[in-house]
């Protein structure tokens, strides 16, 4: 992994080329809060794993990132996620209401145009993962990467659209964020729903993982014998490779998550695929691998903001 600057990062696996794009990155929220399940002995016993990257001991919080992917395969260039986006009416999270952040702007230092994007896929259908789907024309929400087709998992649209109560209220902000985000790329004709599994290319292959939201998916890449997963928000935190039982605060169906996390995690292990979560700080990426009957997270990925690490992939 290369860098560019502090928010731009490259590698290479097969014959896909994988940028990330960070927004921010810093302490985020008490661990406890974010995982609940997972005793704090858990985050202590793997200090040397989990800190200074991924847990700030002093503060006792979780480290997380707001980021996005862009994959370049086959002549496509593919988003994953579009952060929270700018100038947004997110009254429930005040980190997120009226944000002013510059996806666009770090995107153009990473090489990648408006104009340049061929897909956009959104994992589910959360504030932080569809923001920058669209921009502000003149008082109008419109796409903000007018070529793209926007892959949309056809179960959480049913669940945050109108049709489905807009996620029933569960969410003070789910409204806002379908109505800005999401609806207006309907009006376009860029959506695409799908459901199940979405071929993207020869590459790339969408799979539901249903749990943290109806519709939650993971994008699995496979080229000349290398492979990773973009498991979005099915973990927000490294201590859920060591329990994968432990959902997080932001999982509408625990239960169900869990049961995604570990399908995908496990065979992440068995396949050695390269974990890519949504909001992994350090890295952002993890191996995983079988320990007994349980999954441990490898060593030697961690990274800290402003610390150069070159190799060919991360591994």
């Amino acid at each position: 992994m290369t860098d560019e600057d502090d928010s731009v990062q490259r590698f290479v696996l097969g014959d896909v080329e994988i940028v990330r794009v960070v927004e921010w990155q810093a302490p985020f929220a008490p661990a406890r809060a974010l995982v609940p399940d997972c005793e704090p002995e858990v985050w202590r016993r793997h200090r040397d794993l989990l800190a200074p990257d991924h847990w700030d001991p002093d503060g006792d919080r979780a480290v997380a990132a707001l980021q996005t992917w862009v994959i370049r395969s086959g002549g496509l260039t593919v988003l994953v996620d579009t952060g929270v986006g700018a100038g947004r009416e997110r009254p429930g999270n005040p980190e997120f209401h009226q944000r002013q952040g510059d996806l666009p702007g770090r995107l153009a230092r990473a090489g990648v145009r408006p104009e340049d994007v061929d897909v956009v896929v959104n994992t589910h259908l959360h504030a932080d993962h569809v923001g920058w789907n669209t921009r502000d024309a003149d008082g109008a929400w419109v796409p903000a990467f007018p070529r793209a087709r926007y892959l949309i998992p056809a179960a959480d649209d049913a669940h945050f659209g109108p049709a489905g109560g807009y996620g029933g209220g569960a969410r003070v902000d789910d409204r806002l964020v379908y109505e800005d985000s999401v609806a207006p790329v309907h009006r376009a004709g860029q959506a695409v729903l799908w459901e199940d599994e979405h071929r993207v290319d020869a590459c790339l292959t969408l799979e539901a993982a249903p749990g943290h939201t109806p519709g939650s998916a993971v994008l699995r890449l496979a080229s000349r014998g290398e492979r990773a997963v973009f498991v979005g928000d099915l973990l927000h935190s490294p201590v859920q490779i060591l329990r994968p039982e432990c959902s997080s605060c932001f999982c509408l169906d625990p239960q169900r998550a869990a049961a995604s996390r570990r399908r995908v995690l496990e065979r992440a292990a068995d396949d050695g695929e390269l974990v890519i979560p949504a909001h992994f700080a350090g890295a952002g990426v993890a191996r995983v691998r079988r320990e007994g009957a349980g999954l441990m997270l490898a060593p030697g990925l961690r990274r800290s903001p402003g610390t150069a690490r070159t190799s060919a992939s991360p591994s």
